[in-house]
């Protein structure tokens, strides 16, 4: 089915820059507000454990649902309480995966002309016990409480996303989704549900608004291209359409072809394809994080240290240069030795 399609990203640049692609969500989540409505969409909770519904009817709680999280999330009670607020009239945006989206269709058992439902394109779920554990492993390596946590942000770029932690104290450490262990293990496809492997939703998807990021969007409209983070948009209902409609002047926007958007973005329609090691990561779930890390990332402990020497002969060079960096005269020979001995 070809469906309408767009790329678009928002003309306020602080809320693009907390966004994870365009920031497509928060207009679609203000304009819901602003007439009286309620949003339902996904937080980390307060110690960084767990991934979790929430129900909004401020921007300041909107906040706290925005940008990717790379975890299954809690539902709780929270179809329950989308039927409730729906009987009781009241317009309902509800985000989430598309197998979220289908499974609060399937719960509620008939159309609601109050309700909105907006999927992501998925690369699947990651396990929740896997995040757990990468947070207790941090705070014991870094010897700090998170207090927040950003799966894409974009300090670097939006294509060079890393994940950034906040303890108790604001220290902010940004980590590379190169560097980081729990990222890698999430975009090698081994910490997924099984489910994801073969997702039922992918041909099925009842929301009104699929959004996601347009990777590919250099080949398609390069100049959107600006590195800051774009949004593809695919329309698929008259009410989506609609709800599209009234928000798309706070964005530059661009229509495309369906078909061409997302060659680039095959997790709109594909799933990904199992890793054979991943029945044996998951029979190994159970061990330190480091052991895993060794087991199932061991070019990553190289590249860590390799960044680590890297910058650590930059600084030397520098200071001994008299701190121009034009001046620096890399000393190979000394890299060479200290990766090798590592």
């Amino acid at each position: 089915m070809i469906l309408p399609t767009y790329s678009c990203y928002s003309y306020n640049n602080r809320i693009r820059e907390q966004s994870s692609s365009g920031g497509v969500f928060y207009s679609l989540a203000e304009r819901v507000l602003a007439q009286g409505g309620i949003v339902y969409g996904v937080v980390m909770s307060e110690d960084c454990y767990r991934a979790e519904y929430s129900r909004a009817r401020t921007l300041s709680e909107i906040k706290r649902m925005m940008g990717s999280k790379y975890i299954q999330a809690y539902l709780g009670n929270t179809l329950k309480n989308v039927k409730k607020d729906l009987e009781e009239k009241n317009e309902v945006l509800f985000t989430g995966t598309p197998c979220q989206v289908n499974g609060l269709k399937n719960y509620l058992q008939k159309d609601y002309t109050n309700l909105v439902c907006v999927d992501v394109v998925c690369h699947g779920v990651p396990s929740r016990q896997l995040w757990e554990k990468y947070v207790r492993y941090c705070e014991k390596k870094y010897k700090h409480k998170i207090k927040d946590v950003n799966f894409r942000c974009k300090d670097v770029g939006w294509k060079n996303f890393g994940l950034k932690r906040t303890d108790l104290n604001n220290k902010k450490i940004f980590i590379s989704k190169d560097l980081d262990p729990y990222m890698s293990l999430f975009l090698k496809n081994y910490s997924l549900r099984p489910s994801c492997y073969n997702c039922k939703a992918k041909n099925n998807k009842k929301a009104d608004l699929t959004i996601g990021d347009f990777w590919g969007i250099e080949r398609i409209e390069p100049e959107l291209n600006d590195g800051k983070g774009v949004s593809l948009v695919i329309i698929r209902t008259d009410k989506g359409e609609k709800i599209f409609q009234d928000i798309e002047h706070f964005f530059r926007v661009a229509k495309v072809n369906y078909l061409d958007a997302i060659k680039d973005n095959s997790a709109e329609n594909e799933s990904v394809i199992m890793p054979p090691e991943r029945n044996s990561f998951y029979k190994d779930i159970n061990l330190d994080f480091n052991n895993l890390i060794k087991k199932y990332l061991p070019k990553l402990r190289y590249m860590i240290v390799r960044k680590k020497v890297k910058n650590m002969i930059l600084n030397i060079s520098i200071k001994c240069a008299g701190g121009g960096v034009n001046n620096v005269n890399f000393n190979y020979g000394l890299l060479f030795v200290l990766l090798k001995e590592d």
